[in-house]
């Protein structure tokens, strides 16, 4: 199972919530995990968010793999400038 962090603006939708265990194989199934566990997360998960997963950021991809045991932090979207 990955540990999940969530950032501190995704928290005030989990009720305080900022660390989980989730088992998926994939971004795309953490991501519907966490909305089916959190619905009010649902809608921001939706909107967009960078994923790091052991200290690789992805962004804009659902598809990339989740390694078992896995150390996944959930971000804002990262814009470049």
């Amino acid at each position: 199972m990955a540990r999940v962090v969530l950032g501190p603006n995704l928290r005030r939708f989990t009720d305080g919530v900022d660390e989980l265990e989730i088992d998926a194989a994939t971004i795309q199934q953490l991501l519907a995990k966490l909305g089916a566990l959190y619905p009010k997360l649902g809608p921001h998960l939706e909107r967009g968010l960078a994923v790091a997963i052991n200290g690789t950021i992805y962004q804009g991809t659902v598809l990339a793999p989740i390694p078992p045991d896995a150390e996944v932090f959930l971000l804002p979207p990262i814009e470049g400038g």
